[in-house]
């Protein structure tokens, strides 16, 4: 057992560590923030949405800017698509690949934010939400993987976690850059 622990340790500190020592990587993570940040001071919301551990922490990181992070303070715009009654009648009477877009195109607006988190890049119904974030003319901030995939080409800035065997090593470095990414909001509204 404790060779499992060891292994799978430094498995995650090797993609962390070459990650962090990316040189595009914090300038990436600014941008980013910017992006999220500029939106909501203007008053506009972001809207997340995932598939699985990813749709986990799209609802994680919406909770936490109308919640709270660390501190107290006013309630942001932010919603995950998360509605299971929504998805799954979406789902039946359109199709999966619709279940976000459909959701995007009624509730986006504007200069919103589509945050799309897929560790592959290939999902369909999340290349489909941001897509329809295009027509909607929101910006969009992909969280997913280095290497080619549909829904990079589609994101205003792009946070590509290293390509791994399995997707919880990808999923561990999206969750330390959604933590990053609330606490760069906050500065940058005045909250911290």
């Amino acid at each position: 057992m404790k060779d499992l622990i060891i292994e799978s340790s430094e498995a995650i500190l090797k993609e962390a560590d070459i990650f962090w020592n990316n040189p595009g990587t914090i300038d990436t993570i600014e941008r980013a923030a910017a992006l999220l940040s500029e939106a909501l001071a203007n008053g506009n919301k972001i809207i997340s949405c995932g598939n699985g551990g990813s749709l986990c922490d799209a609802m994680h990181f919406a909770e936490e800017l109308t919640g709270r992070y660390r501190k107290n303070r006013t309630s942001l715009p932010a919603i995950a698509i998360n509605d299971p009654a929504y998805i799954t009648c979406v789902g039946n009477d359109f199709s999966f690949d619709e279940i976000y877009s459909r959701y995007v195109e009624g509730v986006g607006n504007e200069g919103d934010v589509l945050l799309a988190i897929s560790t592959s890049g290939n999902s369909g119904n999340i290349v489909k939400a941001a897509e329809s974030a295009r027509l909607k003319k929101m910006k969009v901030l992909v969280l997913t993987s280095t290497g080619n995939n549909r829904l990079s080409s589609l994101g205003d800035v792009v946070v590509a976690a290293p390509k791994a065997d399995y997707s919880d090593r990808v999923q561990e470095i999206h969750i330390q850059v959604i933590h990053i990414l609330i606490q760069a909001i906050e500065k940058q509204l005045g909250f911290e």
